[in-house]
């Protein structure tokens, strides 16, 4: 018999689910006119939803993630990339 024992981590399902709700959340902001960029990092700063737009269920999306788990992933990747 072969034991073949999977692993998985949490941890990079969480990453992958916050870079997809990050894309998306980009995307619509693009879409609508906005400056992406400036309009995450005021959500980042004040936690205030109406710096994200409706458009395409992104105040939504970016409502799902914790702010500080946010920070934490945005700091990794900037510094182990």
């Amino acid at each position: 018999m072969i034991d073949r024992t999977q692993t998985f981590s949490i941890g990079n399902d969480q990453e992958q689910e916050i870079r997809n709700i990050l894309l998306t959340v980009y995307d619509a902001l693009k879409e609508k006119g906005y400056n992406p960029i400036n309009q995450l990092v005021g959500y980042i700063l004040s936690e205030d939803p109406t710096y994200i737009t409706t458009h395409n269920n992104a105040r939504n999306l970016i409502r799902r993630i914790d702010r500080d788990t946010l920070l934490q992933n945005l700091v990794k990747y900037y510094l182990t990339h």
